[in-house]
């Protein structure tokens, strides 16, 4: 197997990443482990690790790496998990993807079914999603209760979505250039959105952000260019606190949702056909 020369940034939990290291030259971990024994193994089995907290999400370490290497980035980055294989892409998917010198979302479930009017997989890589935020029902917010929010909050006058298309799991390979289109300042404003807390909403947010981040090109908002005025923006926003004694409630909420947007794509759908139903018999009508 050919290693590639493609930086590979690995956020690690309670596991051993060593499988990566047969795929590239070069990389960086960053372990949140909460177990001391794996710690200790990591710890003596590479030399370039950093143990860092446990916020429960991968995108502040990839955002750490942007910042602490923000005037040495490597030309090509892997975004990877150190769980990513076999959880969010297959192992031969990988093995034909991972030396790709463009970007690249690094999802493929084969296994994922579609919800009608909810989610779809439209190919290896790419996640359609509805933007409805639903994740927000159990997890807490500090600064922003929607996707929406945050997205006005970040950029100017943005497109605001209905549906979302991102790798689940932030897991991608990027450039250089698509990193530091934006600022450093920029990486660490969304550092602290995303670190807060064990996984809030923001990190999900974020999560079906990054596509955006790394493609779009939109201007940032002004407070984005800013530490001071970032932390001023943000200290008067309202949170909420987790909805963890309604999880039961909230699945059946969201089943629910799920099912009334399915209804209604098939509703619209059945309008549609009868819609061009009818316009065939006028045209036969008038075509006599």
């Amino acid at each position: 197997m050919k290693k590639t020369d493609t930086f590979f940034i690995i956020s690690n939990y309670n596991t051993d990443p060593e499988r990566y290291l047969d795929y590239c030259e070069d990389y960086h971990i960053y372990d949140q482990s909460t177990d001391p024994e794996l710690k200790d193994k990591l710890k003596s089995k590479y030399e370039k690790i950093s143990f860092v907290e446990n916020t429960g999400h991968n995108i502040s370490n990839y955002f750490r790496f942007f910042i602490d290497r923000y005037d040495d980035l490597p030309p090509n980055m892997m975004l990877a998990k150190g769980n990513m294989i076999g959880r969010h892409i297959s192992q031969e998917f990988f093995d034909r993807v991972y030396a790709n010198k463009y970007y690249t979302f690094l999802f493929d479930d084969r296994g994922n079914a579609d919800k009608i009017g909810v989610a779809y997989q439209l190919y290896d890589g790419a996640f359609l999603e509805i933007n409805n935020s639903w994740y927000t029902q159990s997890k807490e917010n500090r600064y922003f209760k929607n996707y929406n929010d945050l997205l006005t909050f970040v950029f100017k006058n943005p497109i605001i979505p209905k549906w979302i298309l991102f790798s689940p799991g932030s897991c991608y390979i990027i450039s250089k250039e698509q990193v530091t289109k934006y600022p450093k300042v920029f990486y660490e404003n969304l550092k602290d959105l995303v670190s807060y807390t064990y996984f809030p909403s923001e990190a999900y947010h974020v999560e079906r952000m990054l596509h955006v981040i790394f493609s779009a090109n939109y201007e940032l908002n002004d407070w984005m260019l800013e530490r001071a005025e970032f932390d001023e923006r943000i200290s008067g926003r309202g949170g909420s606190e987790p909805n963890l004694r309604h999880s039961k409630k909230y699945k059946y909420f969201h089943r629910m949702l799920a099912a009334s947007d399915g209804m209604q794509h098939k509703i619209n759908l059945k309008a549609q056909i009868k819609c061009r139903q009818l316009g065939m018999r006028i045209r036969k009508l008038l075509f006599k």
